[in-house]
């Protein structure tokens, strides 16, 4: 029970036995298991993890940018932009019960590049709750400039899944939908979100009930307590599309995994200076 560190990475453990490990590069949470020692979490068996570039897997952190942006302040930056590929600060422990730690991430934390990409002053501090059979994720972002500016946020979470083809996910009608695969917009009409090939979809302003992820008809993962975070992602890479991406293994690791990632992404959020902007998310797993 506690915290373990090494130069990479933090672990937490529950009295109960769950466990989440976070590499600092990222602050991305790259393994959750819950008390009964199961993973929840989808990591690639080739993600890099010694900081040349983002994890495939796991809970990268997107900000400021969903995406790539083509005009404006992000326009800059690299797709998803840059507070998944930098080294986060740890700050430390922050509760014992449950057992909560926080990372930092600043201006002083970025390279050249990214500075010279994004011109502005900003906070974010990163909360990792962890209790026997749920997680709980919290990013805050403050303005510390001098100006306002707009940002994305996106927790890009990779679930473990048995078998896609016996998984949907519920909580998703009556969303808008950007669908990036048939390049359409359309109203989300099915209760069930299943998938049977590359799925590409940003569901806005989602119903704030749970969003779960259901596997051969009983709940497996709920999304749950979604603040500020009104849009969800549904990503799978299908055949042609793992196959094209060096660091997604095995090649058909897409049958057991599933994208489901709640954020801020429809739309811009606006940040004056001076104020901070929180969100937060809670995944439960039903054992």
């Amino acid at each position: 029970m506690g915290i373990e560190q090494s130069a990479s990475e933090v672990k937490l453990t529950t009295s109960g036995g769950a466990s989440v490990r976070i590499l600092r590069f990222g602050a991305t949470v790259l393994s959750w298991k819950t008390t009964d020692g199961q993973e929840q979490l989808w990591l690639s068996e080739k993600a890099i993890l010694d900081g040349s570039k983002a994890v495939r897997g796991g809970i990268p952190l997107v900000f400021p940018v969903f995406g790539k942006a083509t005009e404006g302040p992000c326009a800059n930056l690299p797709q998803h932009g840059f507070a998944r590929n930098h080294e986060w600060e740890f700050l430390g422990q922050v509760n014992e019960s449950p057992l909560t730690v926080q990372f930092g991430l600043g201006p002083e934390n970025l390279s050249a590049a990214a500075k010279e990409q994004w011109g502005y002053d900003f906070t974010l501090i990163y909360t990792i709750t962890l209790e026997d059979d749920k997680l709980t994720t919290a990013l805050t972002v403050e303005n510390t400039d001098k100006k306002p500016f707009d940002f994305n946020v996106l927790y890009h979470t990779y679930f473990r899944i048995p078998d896609i083809s016996s998984v949907h996910v519920e909580g998703l009608s009556g969303a808008a939908v950007v669908d990036k695969v048939s390049k359409s917009n359309y109203s989300a009409e099915e209760t069930n979100v299943t998938v049977a090939g590359e799925v590409d979809r940003v569901y806005q302003d989602v119903n704030p009930s749970p969003v779960k992820i259901v596997s051969n008809g009983k709940p497996k993962l709920s999304l749950e307590n979604r603040k500020n975070l009104p849009d969800m992602v549904v990503w799978n890479p299908w055949t042609e599309k793992a196959e094209g991406l060096a660091d997604f293994y095995p090649k058909d690791g897409f049958k057991q995994m599933i994208c489901a990632e709640t954020g801020a992404v429809g739309k811009w959020v606006p940040i004056q200076p001076g104020e901070k902007w929180e969100s937060s998310q809670t995944l439960e797993a039903h054992l």
